[in-house]
């Protein structure tokens, strides 16, 4: 009989990546009332990476959750970084916003998991992770030692059976991927026995072809499931300046624009919320266990968190399939 793979049980989480100081510079106090906005609100699934900020998003999401009963919320992480702190550290590098003193290093060898998921706990101030992604070993990462190719094997005989013992020992429930690529995912699919996979930038209302076409169908073979981080595409659905993540991310492609005039014409057209359909739509695949937003509002994860009930007629989601915006077999929400 297959094994029953782990999927989250709250469908709704905050990221960690704004709070990371992504973006821009968001205080301690920022951080805290977004936080506890989210938890006010029923919010029990909470996203984090070393990567995000350089572990000040741990810090700040620890500094919260660990005041709380740990039976009632979820808690995701990632590895293939570890953090290493000292005077001439290059966190400004990779966080212009961050106060970080860390530098990161690339590992994902199955010792650099256990360290990884050692040291987010240390920072997270927690006595575990429910789920552990593998994160950016992608062939969009420009930061890494070498070509994800060439460090993919490290991770198959490391990362992945470290994962798996861990797994089957109790210390976590899930793991997978966390990447903005779907080869990766494609390739760890048929090479190890994952359980939920992080779609980081590749399933929205922007872009969603290539996932109903080739992911979607070899995970329901599979039986995994997915994360939905890219909703919102870091924002650009909403209205922000930028197109998902990178240091180039401000340089938004003229298709991008284009097919966001559509979306925005048709979505008044039925008086609709653009935001409101695309976080129902990045819920609406059999496959997609949950979806997460980052920010570091409480005003936008209070909105975003209301959104997902927000009433959008049938007529609104034809018209995306009519007008080619909707691959034919993309979900739609009921």
């Amino acid at each position: 009989m297959a094994r029953q793979r782990y999927r989250p049980p709250h469908d709704f989480g905050l990221g960690g990546v704004p709070i990371g100081n992504e973006f821009q510079f968001a205080t301690d106090e920022q951080a805290e009332a977004t936080l506890a906005a989210a938890w006010d609100a029923g919010v029990r699934y909470f996203d984090v990476s070393p990567w995000y900020g350089l572990g000040l998003a741990e810090r700040r999401f620890g500094r919260f959750l660990a005041r709380k009963p740990r039976g009632e919320f979820v808690i995701s992480s990632k590895v293939g970084k570890l953090l290493r702190a000292s005077r001439d550290h290059k966190a400004k590098k990779y966080f212009p916003f961050t106060t970080s003193p860390n530098t990161p290093h690339f590992d994902y060898t199955a010792d650099g998991v256990l360290r990884s998921i050692e040291d987010s706990l240390q920072r997270l101030g927690l006595d575990r992770l429910d789920i552990v992604f593998v994160h950016d070993l992608s062939p969009d990462n420009k930061h890494l030692p070498d070509d994800w190719e060439a460090m993919w094997p490290v991770a198959e005989r490391g990362a992945f059976p470290a994962l798996t013992r861990l797994r089957e020992e109790g210390v976590i429930d899930g793991w997978g991927m966390g990447v903005n690529c779907p080869e990766p995912i494609l390739r760890c699919l048929e090479a190890a026995d994952s359980d939920v996979h992080l779609l980081a930038s590749q399933y929205s209302l922007i872009d969603h072809f290539n996932a109903v076409e080739s992911v979607f169908p070899k995970a329901r073979e599979k039986g995994v499931s997915f994360v939905v981080g890219s909703a919102l595409n870091a924002g650009f659905l909403g209205g922000q300046p930028r197109y998902n993540y990178g240091e180039e991310n401000m340089l938004i492609p003229e298709d991008k624009r284009e097919r966001l005039a559509r979306l925005r014409t048709i979505a008044a057209r039925h008086g609709v919320d653009l935001v409101a359909a695309a976080l129902q739509f990045s819920l609406a695949p059999d496959v997609a266990c949950a979806l997460v937003v980052g920010t570091a509002s409480p005003d936008h994860v209070l909105a975003d968190h209301a959104a997902l009930r927000a009433k959008i007629p049938a007529a609104f989601w034809d018209a995306l399939r009519s007008e080619n915006i909707l691959h034919p077999d993309a979900a739609a929400p009921a």
